[in-house]
């Protein structure tokens, strides 16, 4: 593989797609997507179901020509140069069959690494490595028919890293693994990006704390357009929500101990019969109140167990833009139409 080029990892400009049904309406499932992912980053890419990021991601991994605009990937016009696009990127898809089900695992992460002529002792040394990461050792000499589907995207997972891509789009790769395989594929993604300052993760996902965890930033589709980018934790903050405080204490405060605090919104209050403690749910006009709160309970003798400051989620600044959740469609899914 040739030395990474210079320039943004991804650039688009006024990229559209549209899509022609059987009746005969057009759908248009890109709008004028302006996106620059920069070298280095794991970029977070998400959206709703039908919100047109599986035809971006087509898009840039040259699977499907833009109707009008731009996309340069690594530097190359996606529509103009896709080959030179194609030596340099790579694609996870969750839930896709990786190679063929007569090869064992080993042979074929050793295909693909051949596909991109990886030479055979540095595929031997990546494919040992992947299986370990990704619990695929004691499967290694077990043919692709006789996986499970976990195992399978596990194979799908690590065949996608065989050639050490300069760029690599992962469409879901946790989808279908437990826990512990999610876990230890998000260490892998995080460490590959910070050992490889040169290298670039676009990542789409469904689960939000994988986003919020791995992504430098992210980006919000819906519709075929960019509602939002930036940091996970710009996006929280901008996100116009009341504080939320969860205090936790030995026994119910008595009818009035908020009088004279005027920075309460709301208390909802749950007392446990069986302990003879209390919740308090406190919604609160700014985080300083909280510290008058404490004081009424000290000035009342009533221990505080524990304190809990609830902070917007990334879930919350999706819901709050979208208007739905991510597994949720109001319109006809355009990306099937791909």
């Amino acid at each position: 593989m040739s030395a990474p080029t210079k320039g943004p990892a991804i650039e688009t400009a006024g990229l559209t797609r549209t899509f022609h049904t059987r009746r005969e309406r057009d759908v248009l499932a890109l709008r004028g997507v302006d996106l620059r992912v920069e070298r280095g980053e794991c970029f977070g890419l998400l959206g709703p179901n039908g919100a047109g990021k599986s035809t971006l991601i087509k898009i840039l991994t040259t699977l499907l020509l833009p109707t009008s605009g731009s996309a340069r990937v690594a530097g190359f016009d996606v529509a103009k140069e896709p080959l030179a696009v194609r030596h340099r990127i790579n694609l996870v898809s969750g839930g896709d069959s990786s190679g063929y089900g007569i090869l064992t695992v080993r042979e074929t992460l050793h295909l693909f690494a051949r596909f991109y002529g990886v030479p055979w002792p540095e595929a031997k040394r990546r494919a040992e490595e992947l299986m370990e990461i990704t619990g695929l050792g004691p499967k290694a000499d077990t043919r692709m028919s006789g996986l499970s589907t976990g195992m399978k995207q596990k194979v799908n997972f690590a065949r996608g890293f065989m050639s050490d891509p300069e760029i690599i789009f992962l469409d879901e790769p946790t989808l279908g693994l437990d826990v512990e395989a999610s876990r230890a594929i998000r260490s892998f993604i995080a460490r590959w990006v910070r050992e490889r300052p040169d290298r670039t993760v676009l990542l789409t996902t469904h689960y939000m704390v994988e986003a919020d965890e791995l992504c430098w930033r992210v980006a919000i589709i819906d519709h075929g357009k960019i509602l939002a980018l930036d940091t996970p934790r710009a996006l929280k903050r901008a996100l116009p929500e009341e504080t939320v405080f969860v205090v936790h204490l030995a026994a119910p405060p008595p009818a009035g101990w908020d009088a004279g605090i005027a920075g309460i919104e709301s208390a909802i209050q749950q007392t446990h019969p069986g302990t003879g403690g209390a919740e308090l749910r406190l919604t609160l006009r700014e985080d300083q109140v909280i510290g008058e709160v404490l004081g009424a309970f000290r000035h009342r003798e009533i221990p505080v167990l524990d304190l809990t400051k609830h902070e917007p989620s990334l879930e919350s600044v999706f819901v709050s833009l979208v208007g739905r959740g991510l597994d949720e469609a109001d319109a006809p899914d355009a990306e099937a139409s791909a």
